[in-house]
């Protein structure tokens, strides 16, 4: 497996990288959907699976900085409702990165990003009232968190990008600012703590990635303290459109490479 490490990048890749992980912190505290941009970073610099297995533990880092911050938030009747489907869509995900290569990652990645983003700019322009987070207990709101539980452990183990599927449904949900960042904070740290053992099995960590990921996962704790102090002057309106729009750069990214 060609794993990155700090002897095989140059100190303009490690900057680069230093910045990705920098922004992870801050979409984890901050706004969820930017994180998508740090994916694209480790893309362009790594390959773009072997990408996928050194920001992995960067991740779980963030998630760990996110749940201590927005624990009492959290929305668990949600989260129950995703997880069989999050499950399923980590398996497939796992069938589909035994075959597919760097290019057809990309593709599909960034194609259901911008999906997504439609269908929720879509929805929320003809809606007549917001859903409320309740609303995962009627019928329609389980098939809803269903297909995007699917799709998120799907784009979460290919390319670990379930950060935005997983925004556009908590956003369509009626989901406020800090119950959004709660629920999601829990989420991904389940979610991406259960995907090691996947992405171990599959070659995509090593010894060799996690020396590069002991050297970024400092560059982590400054983005999340960032992220904590903006979030609170950041209003639901503007939030809901930084989440929107890094989701659709975060897409563009992956189609256009």
């Amino acid at each position: 497996m060609n794993t990155m490490t700090l002897w095989h990048i140059t100190g303009w890749d490690f900057a680069a990288l230093a910045c990705a992980a920098l922004l992870v912190g801050f979409s984890k505290t901050a706004v969820s959907g930017a994180n998508t941009v740090s994916l694209a970073i480790f893309a362009a610099v790594l390959p773009a699976r072997a990408s996928t297995g050194v920001l992995l533990p960067i991740l779980i880092v963030g998630d760990v900085l996110a749940v201590l911050t927005y624990r009492r938030h959290a929305h668990w009747p949600t989260l129950w409702r995703l997880f069989p489907a999050v499950a399923a869509g980590v398996v497939v995900g796992t069938v589909f990165l035994m075959w597919a290569d760097d290019g057809i990652v990309r593709t599909s990645i960034g194609a259901i990003l911008l999906l997504m983003a439609g269908v929720t700019v879509w929805r929320r322009r003809t809606a007549e009232t917001d859903e409320e987070p309740d609303s995962v207990a009627t019928r329609s709101g389980r098939v809803k968190a269903r297909s995007y539980g699917v799709l998120g452990g799907f784009t979460t183990m290919v390319a670990n990008a379930g950060g935005p599927v997983m925004s556009m449904y908590l956003l369509s949900a009626g989901f406020r600012k800090l119950g959004f960042l709660g629920t999601s904070a829990f989420f991904f740290l389940i979610v991406n703590v259960s995907k090691v053992p996947f992405s171990a099995g599959l070659g995509l960590i090593d010894g060799r990635s996690l020396f590069l990921d002991a050297a970024l996962a400092v560059f982590v704790v400054p983005g999340a303290l960032f992220g904590k102090w903006a979030v609170n002057r950041i209003n639901q309106r503007l939030f809901e459109q930084l989440v929107i729009a890094a989701t659709i750069v975060g897409g563009l990214q992956l189609l256009l490479r």
